[in-house]
């Protein structure tokens, strides 16, 4: 029998980066950590992104119709921690350092940013799946990747 419990059990098998969405709405900047992100499209340039239907951040992204995806280096586990707790936005971004570049906010220190005009958002069970398209985008080609498996950060 398949259930949710079980499903994550498994599903935490298969490692994933861990990231950063933030974006700026009205009241101010809003984010959330996710490992819910992937490429979807080369032509033209687009990234997927779920969003819990219970998140703060949702709303601010449908609002502004704008986000961007903040990808955690290596040693990160503090800023992911910042923005997967239920602290409002206003602490969780006077705990890290950042700057605003096209209109969202993004993370110093990231192993690699995208900002992202959004083109749809789709219902997907609890959570709304986010299409961006990536407009702006800045790396670190020598920098390591944050990892999430089995519950844990590597």
């Amino acid at each position: 029998m398949t259930t949710a419990r079980r499903f994550r059990d498994a599903i935490g098998s298969f490692p994933t980066g861990v990231a950063v969405v933030t974006a700026n709405g009205a009241s101010g900047p809003a984010g959330l950590t996710t490992n819910a992100i992937t490429s979807l499209s080369l032509e033209p340039v687009l990234l997927l992104v779920c969003f819990d239907n219970a998140s703060r951040t949702l709303p601010v992204v449908r609002e502004s119709r704008r986000f961007a995806v903040n990808l955690l280096r290596a040693g990160q586990h503090g800023v992911a921690g910042t923005f997967a707790s239920k602290r409002v936005a206003a602490e969780k971004f006077a705990a890290v350092t950042h700057t605003v570049a096209h209109g969202v906010p993004v993370l110093d220190g990231a192993l690699a940013w995208f900002v992202c005009e959004l083109r749809e958002l789709l219902p997907g069970g609890d959570h709304t799946i986010g299409i961006g398209e990536v407009t702006e985008l800045w790396h670190d080609a020598d920098g390591e990747p944050l990892v999430f498996v089995r519950g844990a950060y590597r």
